[in-house]
C-alpha cells in the first residue's frame, strides 16, 4: 500500500515539474496560432475592400490560420485607425489602409485621436490605386475640357460626392486649378456616394478605379480622366487630369499597418508573405484587373515613404484651400 501510495506520489510530481514546461512551449509557439483580423477603414465593395480580399485569402493560406475582415467605416477612417492603434500589439489585429488615414487626416480632421506615424508599425507596403473622375452618362461632356465649360457657363450647378480623402481633395483641387464653381458633397464612404452618382443626383465623382471601372464598362458611368500623370495600363485610352489641367497629380497608395511596438519578428513574417504575395505574377494580374499596380518593399521603405507622404498631401491640401473639419 505504502508503495503503491509513493508511485502515485511520483506520477503528479512528474506532471507538476512539466505543467510550467507545457506552458512555456504554448507560449514560444511560433506566430500566428490563431486568426489573424485585417481593419479596413472603408465599407465593403470598396477598393481597398476588393484588394484586400484578393491578398488576405492568399496571406491565410501562407500563414496557415484564418483571415477575418472588418469594414470599420466612417470619420474618414478615423475610427478604425483609431481601434488598431488601442489593439494589442502581437500581431492579430493588422490595419489594411491607405493615404486617407496616414497622410490626409492629419490636415483635414480638426480632432485626431491618433497619430499616424507614433501609434503604428509599418509592415508592408502592397501598391498604388489610381483614382478616376466620372461622371453621369446624361451629361453632356465627352472629355475634361467640356466639362469645364459646363461648370463655367453655369457656375454651382455641379456637384463631386466624394467617399474618402483622396477623393475629397481631387474634387477640390479640381475646382481650384481649373477655376470652376462645384458643390462638394460628402459621403461616409465610396459605394453609397458612387450609387448617387449613377442615380444623377450627384454630378461626379473621382472614384479608385477598382470601385468605378464595372459600373465604367456598364456604361452607367461616364470616365473623362485618371487622376496620376502618367496613363493607366488598365485603361490606356483614359486621358490624364494633367493633360488639360496641369499640375494635377494625385494617387492613392494602399499598406498593411499594425499598432506601434509590434514584435520584430512577427514585422518580418508578415513583410516577407506579403511580399511574396503581391510579386507573384498571378497575383499581379488579378489586381491589376481590380484596378491595383501592386508592389511591395520593407517595413523600413514604409516608414520612409509614410514621412514622405505626410509632407506632399499637406501641400496638396492647403493648395486645395480645404480647412480642417
Amino acid at each position: 500500500m505504502i508503495a503503491r501510495l509513493k508511485r502515485c506520489w511520483r506520477a503528479v510530481a512528474a506532471a507538476a515539474m512539466l505543467m510550467p514546461l507545457s506552458g512555456i512551449a504554448a507560449a514560444e509557439a511560433p506566430y500566428p496560432t490563431r486568426n489573424v483580423t485585417l481593419v479596413l477603414p472603408f465599407a465593403a465593395g470598396s477598393g481597398t475592400d476588393t484588394t484586400t480580399r484578393l491578398i488576405s485569402k492568399e496571406l491565410g493560406v501562407a500563414l496557415g490560420v484564418g483571415m477575418v475582415i472588418d469594414n470599420r467605416a466612417g470619420a474618414n477612417g478615423s475610427i478604425a485607425a483609431n481601434y488598431v492603434a488601442r489593439s494589442a500589439a502581437d500581431g492579430y489585429t493588422l490595419f489594411v489602409t491607405t493615404n486617407t488615414t496616414h497622410s490626409a487626416n492629419p490636415y483635414l480632421l480638426k480632432i485626431m485621436n491618433y497619430d499616424p506615424i507614433k501609434d503604428f508599425t509599418p509592415i508592408a507596403r502592397t501598391g498604388d490605386l489610381p483614382f478616376m473622375l466620372v461622371i453621369h452618362p446624361d451629361i453632356p461632356a465627352n472629355s475634361v475640357a467640356e466639362l469645364i465649360a459646363l461648370a463655367k457657363k453655369e457656375p454651382g450647378k455641379y456637384s463631386y460626392a466624394s467617399g474618402s480623402s483622396s477623393a475629397s481633395v481631387s474634387g477640390a483641387t479640381f475646382a481650384r486649378l481649373a477655376g470652376i464653381d462645384l458643390l462638394h458633397v460628402p459621403y461616409k464612404s465610396s459605394p453609397p456616394a458612387l450609387t448617387d452618382v449613377i442615380a444623377g443626383r450627384i454630378s461626379m465623382m473621382f472614384i479608385d478605379v477598382p470601385t468605378g471601372l464595372p459600373h465604367v464598362n456598364a456604361k452607367t458611368l461616364k470616365p473623362l480622366a485618371v487622376t496620376t500623370k502618367r496613363k493607366s495600363a488598365l485603361l490606356p485610352d483614359l486621358p490624364t487630369m494633367d493633360d488639360t489641367v496641369k499640375g494635377f497629380d494625385i494617387t492613392s497608395w494602399q499598406g498593411y499597418l499594425g499598432p506601434a511596438n509590434m514584435p520584430k519578428d512577427v514585422v518580418a513574417r508578415l513583410n516577407a508573405e506579403i511580399r511574396k504575395i503581391v510579386e507573384r505574377p498571378d497575383i499581379k494580374s488579378q489586381l491589376a484587373e481590380r484596378g491595383m499596380e501592386a508592389f511591395s518593399g520593407t517595413p523600413e521603405e514604409f516608414d520612409a515613404f509614410l514621412k514622405e507622404q505626410l509632407v506632399l498631401w499637406e501641400r496638396l491640401i492647403a493648395d486645395a484651400g480645404i480647412e480642417k473639419q
